[in-house]
Formats: structure tokens, C-alpha cells, sequence
């Protein structure tokens, strides 16, 4: 169990990072300056929010570059990292996993990673033996497991195990609209074990953060407006009651959405776009919901009856 894991109740996500820097353009549609992205440092780190998570894939690296770059201004010791492995973006020679690892480090500057995942399990008995090596060299301090079922995460387990290793962190998609790894039993299994699980999606790429609705959509011409826009009808009854609860309270409806997340013993990773979401993060980790409203919430979710797994996604299946 990695320590650092249990601090920051929130996770900062920097999967819109690898958009190209042009507002409309990319998956988020999501435009950047330096200095922007310097405040939401500053920010988060006055907040005492300090795991940052990012991937090689995400813009093919360019997340990654500017990650480093904003991260350079502070000392190592103050930050925890963790970037990803992806089997489908795997080039040739003995150890890809290697390979791809060393191109991480070179974008971010950086000598070691706190939290390497393998980002999907396309061939556990092939690619996690890989990492061993790399644990062992201390280029890798963790091994966490991204959208692995949970046979999946018991393989690997056994991989690891027998090296002297550990999973240290499981990563799947889970919010209110996406419970697969709830059903799956994979909330459970790391309760039992006592291994951190990072919930990412939480707000689903902004549909259940009440900025948008079917008169304010997501920004035209990305790839989560295609994916969203149309749902947003479905979703009214349960984005609506997310607003009321945090007018209740002096938040925001993302933030209630958040704290159903932690409520569920999640560390939700939240993409980070703006320094002032910072600040609702350190709001959402003090929203307290009660049993009856985490239920009601559930049941509006269920109804609302979308399905918003992505399509690198497979489906958890149930626990028997």
C-alpha cells in the first residue's frame, strides 16, 4: 500500500494537457497558457494536493511535456507522479514497457515515476513481467493496474508476486453514471486489500459538472461533445439534483458529484483545467453526504439510463 496514495483525497488529472494548445481542437477542446497552468500548480500545492497523473498517450506525449515543464519549478520531494504504460501505442525491441518509460521520463524531466500503470490489461501474462525489471532498477516506485476486471488484477498479483512485488493502486472509470467496477467487485477487493482505487471519469469529461446542459452543450467539434451532447436530456434530473444539493450546501454540482466518489472510498483523479477548480476540489473533500442522499443520487443515475463507457473500455462483468 503506498502511503502517499492515502493523503490527497483528490487526484489532479491532466488528460485535456494533451490537447493541442488551440481552443475547439482535441478531445476537450481545451486552450492553455503557461501561466495559467503555473496558477493551478501554485494552487494545488498550497492546497496540499500533490498526485498528478498523466500517460504517455495522452496527446502522444504532449500532456506529459507540459506536465514536466510546470512541475520543474518545485522540488521532487513535493510531488507524487504517475503516468502510464498503454499496450496498443507499444513499439518493438525486448522490453517496450522499458521503451516507453524511458520516453516518459524524458518529457518530464525526470529520473523516476512514483506510479507506473499498465493502462490496460490487452496481454497481463505478456507485459507484466516487464515491469519487474523496472522496479527493481528503481525507475518505477509503485505498479498500479488501469481498466484490469478483477481476474485480471488477481493474474497480475500473482506476476508480481512472485518477484517480491505488489499492486500497489488499481485505476478504473467509475462515477455515478458508471459503476461497472462497483458491480465487479472490484471496489471491494480493494477494500479487503487495503489497495488504493483511483477513480477516473468521475465527472464524465464535464456532463456531470452542471456547466452544461441541452441548451448549453459541450464545445462543438471535440470528441466529448459527439459523445455527451446527446445524453444531456437523459442526464437533466440528475445534474439538476447535483446543483440543488450543492446550493444546500455553497457548492457546486461538480463538487457533489465528487464527494459521491470519495463517499465511495474512491481518490477521484479530476482533470484540472483552471486554478479556481482547485479550490473545489478541497470543497468536495468536505461535502458530507448522507446515506439517503448518495441513494437518491444513485437512483437518478440509473434512471437517467446512458451508457458512457469509452470504447478502450471493456465491461466488468458482475461478481458471482
Amino acid at each position: 500500500m503506498m502511503d502517499f496514495l492515502t493523503t490527497p483525497t483528490v487526484a489532479l488529472g491532466t488528460w485535456a494537457w494533451g490537447d493541442s494548445g488551440k481552443a475547439g481542437e482535441g478531445y476537450f477542446g481545451s486552450g492553455f497558457g503557461q501561466a495559467g497552468l503555473d496558477l493551478i500548480a501554485d494552487r494545488a500545492f498550497a492546497a496540499g494536493l500533490n498526485l498528478w497523473d498523466t500517460a504517455a498517450v495522452y496527446g502522444m506525449g504532449r500532456a506529459e511535456t507540459i506536465l514536466g515543464r510546470v512541475l520543474s519549478r518545485f522540488p521532487r520531494s513535493d510531488y507524487r507522479l504517475s503516468t502510464k504504460f498503454t499496450p496498443q501505442a507499444a513499439g518493438p525491441g525486448d522490453n517496450p514497457v522499458a521503451d516507453m518509460l524511458d520516453q516518459s521520463l524524458a518529457r518530464l524531466g525526470l529520473a523516476f515515476i512514483d506510479l507506473y500503470w499498465i493502462h490496460n490489461p490487452l496481454d497481463v501474462a505478456r507485459w507484466t513481467p516487464l515491469v519487474v525489471p523496472l522496479l527493481e532498477s528503481g525507475k518505477v516506485k509503485h505498479v498500479g493496474l488501469s481498466n484490469h476486471d478483477l481476474s485480471e488484477i488477481e493474474q497480475a498479483t500473482r506476476i508480481l508476486g512472485r518477484a517480491g512485488f505488489t499492486v500497489d493502486a488499481i485505476q478504473g472509470h467509475y462515477s455515478l453514471l458508471h459503476r461497472g467496477s462497483e458491480r465487479a467487485g472490484i471496489l471491494d477487493y480493494c477494500r479487503d486489500q487495503e489497495i488504493p482505487f483511483l477513480a477516473y471519469m468521475v465527472l464524465e469529461q464535464g456532463a456531470l459538472s452542471g456547466k452544461y446542459s441541452p441548451e448549453a452543450p459541450l464545445p462543438e467539434g471535440t470528441e466529448r461533445a459527439k459523445i455527451y451532447n446527446g445524453m444531456l436530456p437523459q442526464l437533466k434530473a440528475l445534474t439538476d439534483r447535483l446543483a440543488s444539493m450543492g446550493e444546500e450546501r455553497g457548492v457546486a454540482a461538480s463538487e457533489v458529484a465528487i464527494a459521491w466518489a470519495i463517499s465511495k472510498g474512491t481518490t477521484p483523479i479530476i482533470g484540472v483545467t483552471h486554478p479556481a477548480q482547485v479550490d473545489g476540489f478541497v470543497r468536495a473533500a468536505k461535502v458530507g453526504l448522507s446515506g439517503d442522499e448518495i441513494a437518491e443520487l444513485e437512483v437518478l443515475a440509473g434512471a437517467a439510463g446512458v451508457n458512457t463507457r469509452g470504447w478502450w473500455e471493456k465491461e466488468m462483468e458482475p461478481e458471482l
